[in-house]
């Protein structure tokens, strides 16, 4: 296997120093010519190992001072838990992670009538073109842009009931607004990708121009069998903890 770029080893052994405690939060970090002189390299190398760190949020620079550690609380979202129909509070599993976390929740939100593309069609099982409710969002906690999501819910289940427009029916969160018309959502199927954050995301999270990377969740849930509503959820690496729990049979 060739050998890590220098960059890619030197934000390594940073990146582990942070994880490890040896720079706690609030810590400065070596400066480009600090690191030059330990690993014997230029200084276009140390900038990029520093901005690899910076993109993935562990560090942030101050104008005029340096770069230091970042304190980060990451909301956890809770696959076992967040959907619950038994769970006290909002309804919302968005609102539930972000009060697990003590803080405060918000989010904007566009919805709009649309016609399924392949994609949607695939994994809502119905045919290109039908119709489907699409939602897009962005989740916030404390003003803080933290996560992406957009969805999309086949007209032939929700039209024309009280939850159609997802944000302004009679029930909030997706279970909650499909229990209100009687489909009992059962199951949920999740599959997790990761990637490097593309220039729309970039700008809508407010992440780092260079290296920031995101966690992709392709989600629907399923009643009885039959998917109701799919999702694209999109979370910066350094905000958001994914945490699963399954019984084991």
């Amino acid at each position: 296997m060739p050998d890590l770029p220098a960059y890619l080893r030197i934000a390594g052994d940073l990146r582990t120093r942070i994880v490890e405690g040896a720079l706690a939060p609030g810590d400065k970090l070596p400066t480009e010519t600090a690191v030059m002189a330990k690993y014997g390299v230029s200084r276009t190398v140390a900038k990029y190992a520093i901005n690899v760190l910076k993109g993935e949020g562990l560090v942030e620079g101050r104008r005029g001072s340096g770069v230091y550690v970042r304190e980060i609380r990451r909301i956890v979202r809770e696959s076992h838990a967040r959907d619950m129909r038994t769970q006290p509070g909002s309804t919302s599993p968005f609102a539930r992670d972000a009060a697990r976390a003590g803080r405060r929740a918000g989010w904007e939100h566009h919805s709009r009538h649309e016609v399924a593309d392949l994609d949607v069609a695939r994994r809502l099982g119905i045919e290109i073109g039908h119709p489907v409710m699409m939602t897009t969002y962005r989740f916030l906690a404390e003003g803080q842009p933290i996560q992406l999501s957009t969805s999309w819910e086949p007209l032939a289940v929700t039209g024309g009931t009280s939850v159609e427009w997802p944000e302004n029916g009679a029930a909030v969160g997706v279970v909650a607004r499909f229990d209100y018309i009687g489909v009992r959502i059962d199951e949920c199927v999740e599959m997790v990708t990761a990637r490097s954050a593309q220039q729309t995301e970039i700008d809508a999270l407010n992440l780092q121009p260079r290296g920031s990377a995101v966690l992709v969740v392709e989600r629907t849930y399923l009643a009885e069998g039959r998917p109701v509503e799919t999702a694209t959820i999109t979370f910066p690496s350094d905000r958001y903890e994914l945490r699963y729990r399954f019984p084991i049979d």
